[in-house]
This record gives structure tokens, sequence and C-alpha cells, in this order.
């Protein structure tokens, strides 16, 4: 259970992660009009948003490397779990399915957050959690408009469901607190991982590359390409990285990972708003209906199951251990 002012702190920040990532569709609509490959763009994104935090994570660092040696097999697989994951994924998966499917199956991670919490660390959903999971997704389906003109391909399907299990790693990485870096210097030294991995996918052709230095169509108006690349790395990567750890930390995964939907309503709005496309009344309706399912299960966080009504409370924004038959994790990805 979360104390309150722990909680309004980490939802602020999640809140703030999800609109930042959802401004991501614009700014790289701008690059992809342009000529920009979507492997060059997020590349290019992760690698910008990584120089961006360089200066204040080292400063926050304050010369502890040691902090940084001992957290590095943690950055590691945040890098290459969390970051570099999911983006090399999901641009497969929209190579093949049509981008409201990929999408969703992005997003079914928050589904293996539930499972991973469970499962792993005995933290069984309450029933009101259960029905926020259910509401939630189904608002998901009517925000994306899946059943309207979808495409479907299996080798799409799956590379989908590998980036879901990005974004679950991300959640879950994330919200270990033992002995973790701060976390701006977790955000910056998983970037910089990812960047260099993307890099080398780029490099040895997996990842397609092109890039043009041509002004570009944003929000109605001509600008320099260099105002989409850095609203795409310092607002949806940089900013929504830094706070998405943090919201972690306080949330937990599980909670953490259902308010990370907003993301997707973020980006509906900021696509109306920039691109004139405006949603439909199924996409309305379906928004409202993930807010409730957001609602449902930030009330199920506070009710904990009955049977695990007389353990110990866990403190706000840590993970419960893992049972004592079970070695601890020698690393904590993210941290």
């Amino acid at each position: 259970m979360l104390d309150r002012r722990t909680g309004l702190i980490g939802l602020l920040l999640a809140v703030v992660s999800a609109a930042a990532f959802g401004t991501s569709g614009v700014f790289a609509t701008a690059l992809l009009d342009a000529g920009w490959t979507a492997g060059s763009a997020v590349t290019v994104r992760i690698g910008v948003a990584s120089l961006a935090l360089a200066v204040p994570a080292l400063v926050q660092l304050r010369g502890r490397w040691s902090l940084l040696r001992a957290n590095a097999g943690a950055v590691l697989a945040f890098g290459a779990l969390a970051v570099a994951l999911p983006q090399l994924a999901y641009f497969y998966a929209v190579s093949r399915l049509s981008v409201g499917v990929a999408l969703l199956l992005e997003y079914s991670g928050v589904l293996l957050v539930v499972l991973w919490t469970w499962a792993r660390l005995g933290q069984r959903p309450s029933r009101v959690t259960g029905a926020g999971v259910v509401v939630a997704v189904g608002g998901l389906v009517l925000v994306l408009d899946v059943l309207s003109g979808a495409r479907i391909d299996p080798v799409g399907v799956m590379w989908g469901l590998i980036a879901a299990v990005g974004l679950a790693s991300y959640f879950v990485l994330s919200a270990h607190a033992d002995d973790a870096l701060p976390p701006l210097v977790s955000a910056w030294a998983g970037l910089a991982v990812g960047a260099l991995l993307l890099g080398a996918a780029a490099v040895v052709g997996i990842l397609p590359w092109r890039t043009a230095a041509v002004d570009v169509e944003l929000a109605g108006r001509s600008t320099s390409w260099l105002v989409p690349v850095l609203g795409v790395a310092l607002v949806s990567a940089a900013l929504a990285y830094a706070t998405g750890i943090a919201a972690v930390r306080r949330l937990g995964s599980r909670l953490a990972s259902f308010v990370g939907l907003g993301e997707v309503l973020f980006a509906v709005v900021a696509a109306w708003l920039a691109l004139g496309q405006q949603p439909g009344v199924v996409q309305l309706v379906g928004g409202v209906v993930v807010l409730v399912g957001i609602v449902l299960v930030r009330l199920g966080e506070d009710r904990p199951p009955a049977d695990t009504a007389d353990v110990d409370p866990v403190p706000a924004g840590a993970e419960p251990a893992a049972p004592a038959s079970r070695p601890p994790a020698s690393t904590t990805p993210g941290s």
C-alpha cells in the first residue's frame, strides 16, 4: 500500500511521463514524412536523449563510480531489455501490422507485469485490480480502433509480443530501488546502452538507416528538422524515461504500468492538436474506459487480497521481497 504523499507524487510523475512519451508520434511523424526511417529516428532519439542527460546525471552521481560499477549488470539489462528491445520489436511489428494492432500487442505488456508481480513476488491482484485490468484493456482496444481495418500477420504478431516483453521489462526493472542509482542516472545510463545497441543494429544492417537534413512539416508549419529531433529526444525520451523510472519506484511496477496506458490517450490528443487527426466517438469512449480502468487498478492497489491481509505492508514504492525459498535477484536492472 502507498502512503498518500508518495502515491500522489508517483502518480504525478507517471502522468508527466505518459504525456511526454505520448508526444513522440507527432515529432516522429514529421521526421518520417521528411524521409527518415523509423530506425534512424529512434536511434537518434535515444542517442541525443542520453547526451542531454549526461551532464546532470554525472553531477548527481558526484564521482560515485563504484555505485555505477556495482549496477553495471542492471544498467546493461535495462538498456537492452527496456530500451533497445521494445524499440526494435515495435519497429518490425508496425512494418507488418496496422499501428493499432501493434500498439495493442505492445501494451499487453501491462498484463505481463501483473503476472510477474503475482508469480515472482507473490503480489496476487485483488478483485478490484483484476476488474481494472479488464476494463483498461477493453478501453485500449476502443482507443486504438483495432477492429477497423486491422492488418494481421503472424510474424508481425510475434514482434508485437516481443515488444510487450520489452515494455514489461521497463516497468519491472525500473521498480527495484535497493542500492539503486538515482532515477536520472538510471535513465541516462540505460539510454546510452540502448543507443549503442540500436546504433550497432544499424551498422550491421538490422535497422534500416536514412536521415534527411531538410525542413519538415510540424503542426502545420515548416520548420527545421532539428525541432522534431530535439522534441522527440528531450521530451519524449529524456524527460519521459527520467520521470517514468522515478514514478515506478514510488508506485511499484503494476500500478505504474497501468498509469502508463495514458500514453496512448496523450498520443491521440497530441495527434489531434498538432496533426488535425480528430479522434472518433469510439476512441473518446475508449479513453474514458481506460481512465476508469486505471482508477480501479489504483483503488485495487490500496486493497490487498484477503489472503495477504495479515502480512506486514510493503514500504511505499518498494516491491515485496521474493519468497525465502527462492534466491534473490543478483542485480537490480533499471536502478
